[in-house]
Order: structure tokens, then sequence, then C-alpha cells
């Protein structure tokens, strides 16, 4: 279990970062514990919105990606510190990480009463509109006399605080596993929200055309001055031209689509004809939104497919197809993100595998034999460990468990991203 720590000082000397140092190296055997500095984090102003910056973000992307958070108070005045109810104001602002999140909350102070003040403020702020955070009830950790508890190496002197440590943590672990269990069944229809009629719009939207227009790319292209031919383009290890990038991109030896946030299909490398791909495309789908490039019934499968890679539940999953024997197509559904980590797309790329495998047994002197102890997949023939993965209705592809760090139920089945084909 992955657990973050905050420790609501920004002191260079904090007690309660101590704290929450002890409990993540004395109880590492119990659960993984990482300390996030607050430090960076400016004073909310709303005035001068700070949300997009790094150290706002940062906070963000980790706490999204614990299972539960642990806040280390000190009481200043019979409250929290100034400083952690600023960073609550951005991560409840215009984005809201802590929402649903299991949080406990602990505290150090110098005098006999710990900082039970502050630790019942903090709870009302967490369980507030907008920040909605799952407080643990009870098993208040108060830590007094602060300046006498620690010894020289910063470990907790006391075995009784230890002991009671240690049983709060295991009650708040347990309490973790359960809301976000519960978390877990609320989301597990989410991907039906997935927008694959592209109705929104992301930074790089190109407004005002009709997405269906067979000359999508002509009209997107005159409406953005978009530049072609010769003209240089920086990239971030390079500079080419736009004809250069032509050339780079339909060299590969693999079928590459762009899909971007808004799940509108921008790009592909056209290679060959649509008859000639393994998954078939044509340029004038190019600017069509997804739900007009795939038949109705495997659109339930590409909203989950869009969905897990959007939430981060994977960044990567592949799907084998079935061939006669003379080819061995992967799809790759690649998430794609930019500096920050946001989810920017999806990078879908198909490869036929067999060559390269053919070529490794010649330079080798190797042949492949069957695994009398392997259990075949019976829709693509691929090796099946714990479970058969579930077939794709369209292309009859199947779900790699191996490869793609999904459970099964959340590995959806899907054909190719823009594989052509009338809604019927």
């Amino acid at each position: 279990m992955k657990l973050v720590g905050i420790a609501g000082s920004v002191e260079d000397h904090s007690y309660n970062r101590t704290l929450l140092k002890f409990i993540a190296n004395h109880f590492s055997d119990m659960v993984d514990v990482e300390i996030l500095d607050i430090q960076d984090v400016p004073m909310f102003n709303q005035s001068d919105d700070q949300t997009d910056g790094e150290a706002v973000q940062y906070l963000k992307r980790k706490i999204e990606g614990a299972d539960g958070v642990i806040i280390a108070t000190p009481e200043h005045n019979h409250t929290i510190t100034a400083a952690l109810k600023s960073v609550i104001e951005w991560l409840s602002f215009k984005i809201h990480p802590m929402s649903g999140k299991p949080v406990m909350i602990v505290g150090a102070s110098y005098y006999d009463q710990g900082s039970s003040r502050a630790q019942l403020n903090l709870r009302q702020i967490l369980e507030s509109p907008g920040v909605d955070a799952v407080v643990m009830p009870g098993n208040e950790f108060l830590l007094g006399d602060v300046k006498q508890a620690f010894d020289d190496q910063h470990n907790l002197k006391d075995d009784r605080t230890i002991s009671f440590l240690k049983e709060t943590l295991g009650k708040f672990i347990k309490f973790v596993k359960v809301i976000n269990s519960m978390n877990k069944k609320a989301d597990d229809d989410d991907w039906q929200s997935e927008d694959l009629n592209a109705t929104g719009s992301v930074p790089t939207t190109i407004k005002g055309l009709n997405m269906h227009a067979a000359d999508w790319v002509d009209q997107a292209t005159a409406k953005t001055n978009a530049v072609t031919g010769n003209t240089y383009v920086r990239l971030d290890c390079g500079v080419l031209t736009v004809d250069q990038l032509n050339y780079f991109l339909n060299s590969m030896p693999m079928e590459l689509t762009f899909v971007d946030a808004n799940n509108q299909f921008l790009y592909y490398n056209h290679q060959t004809d649509a008859k000639n791909m393994s998954a078939s495309r044509k340029p004038a789908q190019v600017g069509n939104p997804l739900a007009d490039c795939h038949p109705k019934r495997a659109i339930p499968h590409v909203k989950q497919a869009i969905h897990i890679l959007r939430t981060g539940k994977t960044d990567l999953f592949k799907l084998p197809v079935p061939s006669n024997g003379d080819k061995c197509d992967m799809h790759y559904y690649q998430a794609m993100h930019n500096d920050k980590g946001e989810f920017q797309g999806v990078n879908e790329f198909v490869l036929d595998i067999l060559p390269i495998v053919k070529y490794y047994l010649g330079l080798t002197g190797q042949k492949l034999v069957k695994d009398p102890n392997a259990k075949t997949d019976a829709v693509s023939g691929a090796s099946s460990k714990a479970t058969t993965p579930k077939p794709d209705e369209v292309s009859g592809a199947s779900a790699d468990t191996d490869e793609a760090p999904v459970e099964k139920s959340e590995a959806p089945a899907v054909d190719e991203v823009s594989g052509a084909s009338a809604n019927d």
C-alpha cells in the first residue's frame, strides 16, 4: 500500500515532519509512506491562480497516485498553520485530488494536549464541500511534550506510544482498503461517461469545423495557417521540416495513430491504402470523433479502453490480432502525457511481430516448439496464464494479461482505434 505524508509546517525543523519520517521508517514493513514537502507552495490567492504551477501540480499527482494520506499538523493558536490551510485551498479550488481520499490525522505539539484543537479544525476543513476527503474517525494520535518525545536519532522513546501509533496505523490501513474498495465500486461504471463524440474541447482543439468533413485536414490547415513543406519545426530533441517529419513517420515499420484527449482522431501515418493495412484507415476519416470510427457494438469497449488510459489505471495495454498464420499483428494502446503528467490522448501503434520472431530464430538457430503445459487462447492461439483474456467482439483480439498492468475486469476488448466502418 502506498501512502503520502504531509507535514503542515514550513519550518526548517518540524517535529511533525520528524513524526512522519518516524512512521515511514519504523513501520516500513507495514506500508510505504512518501513524505511530501509544502515549502514551495505559494499562499493561496484566487486572483493569482497557481493551480497549474509545478508545486501544486506535484502535490496533486502524488496524492492522486496514493492509496491514502497522513497529515501531521502542528497547532497555532488553536488551529492548523496558515501554510497547511493554503495548501488545502489550492487542492480544493479548481482541482480536487483529496475527494474520496482516505486521510489519517496525527499531530505533535509542545504541550500536554498535543494538537487536539488543530486536529479538530483540520478534520472540519477536510470534510468540507470541495475538499471532500474521507477522514478516519476516532483513533486520534496526539503527541504532547514533543521536545522530550524523540531521542537523538529522531526515534520515539516511549514503547507504549510506539505501540499505540502502530495500532492506529494498522486501523488506518484497514480503513484505506475499505474506502478504496467502496470508491472502486462507484468508479466501475465511470467509463460510460467517456465522450467518444468529442463534443468537448481541449486546448489544441480546432473549433468551428465539421469533424465529419472528408476534407477536415484541408479545412484545419487553412483555419490554423498550419505550416507545410520545407518549414522547420522545433521538436524536443531536433529540428525537422514538415516534409522530413512526414518522411520519418511514414517510414516507421508500424502503423501509428494519434487520438487527442478530446477523443478526436487527428492523425495516422499514411503508408498504404486502407485495404493493405492491419488497422484500416482512410484520409477522409481524419478529424472524426472516435464514435464514428467504430461499429456501435464496439463502443462500450472503446470507452473502457480510453478511460483506463485517461485515469491512469494503466499507461499501456496490448491486443494480439489473430490471422491465418502469415502475420501476427500486435495492437498497442499507449497513453500520452505532457511534461506535467496530464493525459493528452492515445497513441495506437500496430506492428506485425512475425518477421521479427522469424529473424530472431534464424539468427540464433532456434525454433519454436509447442509447450505441452500451455493453455492456448481458443481465439488467437496465444498462450494464457491465469485466465483466458476476453476476445474482441469486433476483431477477435484478446487482451494480453501478461504485459498490460490492468486487472482482467479493467482490460477492455477493443477493435482498431480508427478501424473504419460506419456505425451499424
